[in-house]
């Protein structure tokens, strides 16, 4: 059994959700959050916003997966990242679980 955690831009929602139930994770939970970058050492004329704060709509999935999905679910994100033409990505980590209840 592992801890999923995904966080991507909001408007993922739904093709993340569609990834989970493809890779056999049916029970999870989500949460909206506020994604954060500070692009202060950036070059101001690079930076889409002209700001040194960037902040977006964003949300962060939570799953306990048992290990036998893990791959699946790593390769469906990873193909979904590879077709997107944006900068931002669905991420993905796991984090080992030593004890349940």
């Amino acid at each position: 059994m592992k801890l999923v955690l995904l966080t991507a831009v909001h408007s993922f929602k739904r093709e993340i959700q569609h990834l989970l139930k493809q890779s056999g994770v049916k029970t999870y939970s989500y949460r909206e959050v506020t994604g954060f970058k500070d692009v202060s050492e950036e070059a101001l004329a690079s930076n889409w916003f002209g700001s040194e704060v960037n902040e977006n709509e964003s949300i962060a999935f939570y799953a306990f997966v048992p290990v036998e999905n893990l791959e699946k679910l790593y390769d469906l994100i990873l193909a979904f990242n590879l077709e997107l033409e944006t900068k931002s990505k669905v991420h993905l980590a796991t984090f080992n679980i030593e004890k349940f209840i």
